[in-house]
């Protein structure tokens, strides 16, 4: 999940590129097509081969083109508390998407068809709850720390990169539609 959240980003933040375009589609389409039979069939070193191949592209996305709003949350979240960064990506990645819409539609609908998605935010959800994350109250985040959690977010580089600016009201606020 930490990957297709490379993938996503890359399309739409501040310093993106065509090949980091490029190696994001390659990545996201991997990562949606493969995820899901590796969940189901762990041990299959096929699937799991293709899934590392998405990572791969995904991870030449950010290296390309940078993180965005989403890493800069699930950073936040992660280092604050302990969290697996993956597992913050996975849902701070459908809000993120949902906020940055309407700046960047046509690169977030290019992911949509990457995922074969007509609403890439919810397909991210279902995605993510092939690994059982649903809500960040699940993961032991507690609900009085968000607006520190959002002033941090804030901060970080992800968060200047996106194309639209959040403030820490409206990140929080994200924060609270995942909880």
């Amino acid at each position: 999940m930490n990957a297709l959240a490379h993938a996503a980003e890359a399309l739409y933040v501040k310093g993106r590129n065509a090949e980091g375009d490029r190696e994001a589609l390659a990545g996201a389409r991997l990562i949606e097509e493969w995820l899901p039979r590796v969940v189901e069939a762990p041990g299959d070193v096929d699937a799991r081969t293709k899934l590392l191949e998405g990572a791969m592209h995904a991870g030449a996305a950010l290296a390309s083109a940078g993180l965005g709003l989403a890493h800069a949350m699930a950073q936040a979240l992660g280092g604050r508390f302990g969290l697996p960064h993956g597992a913050m990506n996975a849902l701070t990645l459908p809000p993120a998407l949902r906020f940055n819409e309407p700046f960047a539609a046509a690169e977030i609908s290019r992911f949509g068809e990457a995922l074969g998605a007509d609403d890439p935010a919810a397909r991210v959800q279902e995605l993510a709850r092939l690994g059982g994350y649903q809500r960040l109250r699940d993961q032991g985040v507690p609900e009085n720390e968000l607006v520190e959690v959002a002033e941090a977010t804030a901060e970080r580089a992800g968060a200047k990169a996106n194309p639209r600016p959040a403030t820490p009201s409206q990140i929080s606020a994200l924060l609270r539609s995942i909880y």
